[in-house]
């Protein structure tokens, strides 16, 4: 036990003067964060799919439907912060581990909530699993950690492309899921959790076998051997001033997709469900609606990294606001116009999320950028939190098409965020360059 640090020190120091080894464990790094991702994805897509149908069965009302979304965020609020701090000081393998076992610890209390009809244990459990959405959400931001500046929106976009598999599947096995546990005594809606357990703690297992050596560990020794031998040249550089804006705008164009992207996801179910669509119908909208979110990615990184963060912010702005115009404007009972919006809704939200979290990954480095990565990703799950528990109200004492059409409203704000992101442009460049 004594020689495994030397051990791993050897390896980081091998890392720091090897570019071509470098270049290996980036590409390994981006393959482990691919399979776990699969894994991930098919966890969160339980949560999303039936947690509000299981939480108004369980109640009986629908005036707290938006509650599961609520509490699953605020979990991935308080699970962002942990998984930042711990892979700040012990590295991503370690962080994004505990996030992921913990997530399919909550799955696991949902499902026996469901059993016990217990909705305080329901409640508690939701909170737990939002470990994992979290975990899912911050695994983004492990493939960025070798990456070059005009390669980070890439990276981003392969982490995320790779959930759509099991996001995909996993709410389209709602009823397979569903008579699978009708078949061992378990409700029938707490059988995507069952899936999602399964799923969280084998992602959570690919980064505790595989991520070796840490990439975020190697990737903060690289940047402080640059920093002792560039130290002078580096003097009087104003990165910092910079990347402070940088967190500004990037934060506020990925909360502000996160708010808009939670509510109208979360209501629709329950909309749906009131004109007589089945449980079938609801599990391909969510499943689309979530492929949506991630598939784009490999072309978005792509222009993220070409055409700019800015320009791809007032895309997803754009997106967003007819994602909710169509929302609104949809016949209950048409499926085609209902895929349609919740696509939208779903690329709206790839575009804000690639294109804001390059710009966090830009704005910082590498020495506080894992606790800084996670603090931004608590304000984003609040967020999410603040949507999911609204939503629920907005539509019980209005309409769903109110509150599409407010979400639209309020993802045009993301077009003044970037003109006055613009405006400091220079400063941004000349972060940029000096990171680079």
């Amino acid at each position: 036990m004594t020689h495994e640090p030397q051990k791993i020190d050897r390896l980081i120091q091998q890392h720091i003067v090897s570019p071509d080894l470098l270049r290996k464990l980036y590409k390994r790094s981006l393959f482990i964060v691919v399979l776990s991702q699969i894994f991930g994805g098919a966890g969160l897509a339980a949560g999303v799919t039936v947690g509000a149908l299981l939480a108004q069965e369980m109640l009986g009302t629908e005036s707290f439907a938006g509650v599961p979304a609520a509490l699953l965020t605020l979990g991935s609020a308080a699970a962002a912060l942990l998984v930042g701090r711990l892979s700040e000081h012990y590295g991503r393998r370690l962080g994004l581990a505990a996030g992921f076992f913990a997530g399919g610890l909550g799955a696991l209390g949902v499902i026996l909530a469901a059993v016990s009809n217990s909705v305080v244990l329901l409640f508690i459990s939701l909170l737990i699993y939002g470990a994992g959405t979290a975990t899912n959400l911050q695994a983004r931001y492990a493939g960025t950690d070798l990456a070059k500046p005009n390669q980070r929106a890439r990276a981003i976009s392969i982490a995320m492309v790779s959930t759509t598999l099991g996001a995909v599947v996993g709410p389209n096995m709602v009823e397979v899921t569903g008579d699978f546990a009708t078949a061992i005594g378990v409700p029938a809606l707490a059988g995507p959790f069952i899936l999602a357990a399964a799923a969280f703690i084998l992602a959570g297992m690919v980064f505790f076998i595989f991520l070796r050596p840490d990439p975020y560990v190697v990737a903060k020794a690289v940047f402080e051997s640059q920093q002792s031998l560039e130290q002078e040249v580096e003097k009087g550089k104003t990165v910092r001033k910079g990347s402070n804006r940088g967190l500004v705008v990037g934060a506020t164009v990925m909360i502000l997709t996160q708010i808009v992207m939670v509510a109208i996801m979360t209501m629709t179910p329950i909309h749906m469900k009131h004109h007589g669509h089945s449980l079938a119908d609801v599990g391909l909208v969510i499943g689309i609606h979530i492929g949506s979110m991630y598939f784009p990615s490999l072309i978005t990184g792509v222009l993220v990294d070409k055409i700019g963060r800015t320009a791809m912010s007032i895309a997803s702005g754009s997106v967003l606001l007819l994602a909710g115009i169509t929302a609104a404007a949809a016949p209950p009972d048409s499926m085609l116009v209902l895929v349609l919006a919740l696509s939208l809704l779903g690329i709206g939200w790839n575009l804000g999320l690639i294109s804001g979290t390059a710009i966090i990954v830009d704005a910082t480095d590498p020495t506080t950028r894992a606790k800084t990565q996670g603090t931004i990703d608590v304000l984003i799950a609040l967020a999410g939190a603040s949507g999911g528990a609204l939503s629920g109200l907005v539509v019980a004492h209005s309409s769903y098409a109110i509150l599409s059409l407010a979400g639209g409203g309020l993802a045009l704000l993301l077009v003044p965020v970037v003109i006055w992101s613009r405006s400091k442009s220079t400063v941004q460049n000349v972060s940029l360059n000096s990171q680079a």
